[in-house]
């Protein structure tokens, strides 16, 4: 596998930095480098975060992307984005709420933007909020392939309490879905 540079975005609170852990986990898992580097505000709740997420079957020697490199962007808050949008190399992949995230006309035709409406996913038919950043896992998953399914989610419900291990799987399998759904409407 050629490096998998990620890139997850919102505002303090949205459990992005959960999500950056468990792919950096999963890759660990399977013999691979996964690691995470998370930038974050002092404000606890509404700042801007954004966390990168480097995965390689070959030693990580330098832990940050630079701009231009990623290959893959997730936001959840408009903030954020376009904070962080520039990181994302040309004709990179984006993945914003569309209810949260307003990408330009110039964005569009820079990068291949894909709305999914994540925290609507969480909210209304998983039933949590908290489950958003599981959606946003099995978003990322879907549509750029680093790591088995099944890595992935048996990482993600080891860092989760078992009591939420069913709505958490419920959320994946959203996020897959929607991701599914959203892949095959650009085609």
């Amino acid at each position: 596998m050629a490096r998998t540079l990620m890139r997850f975005t919102g505002v303090g609170g949205q459990g992005v930095l959960l999500a950056g852990e468990i792919f950096a986990a999963a890759k660990i898992k399977t013999g691979g480098y996964g690691l995470k580097t998370a930038t974050y505000t002092s404000q606890v709740r509404g700042g801007p975060t954004v966390v990168d997420i480097t995965l390689d079957d070959e030693e990580i020697f330098y832990p940050y992307a630079n701009d231009g490199e990623i290959n893959f962007m997730l936001s959840v808050a408009n903030v954020s984005y376009n904070l962080f949008k520039n990181g994302v190399k040309e004709g990179g992949t984006i993945v914003i709420d569309p209810n949260l995230v307003h990408p330009t006309e110039e964005d569009r035709k820079r990068w291949t933007i894909y709305e999914i409406p994540i925290i609507t996913i969480a909210k209304e038919e998983v039933g949590n909020v908290i489950t958003q950043s599981v959606v946003a896992l099995a978003i990322a998953n879907t549509i750029m392939k680093p790591l088995d399914k099944e890595v992935l989610i048996e990482t993600m419900l080891s860092k989760v309490p078992a009591k939420v291990h069913d709505v958490n799987k419920v959320a994946y399998e959203l996020g897959e879905k929607y991701a599914l759904e959203a892949m095959a409407a650009k085609k």
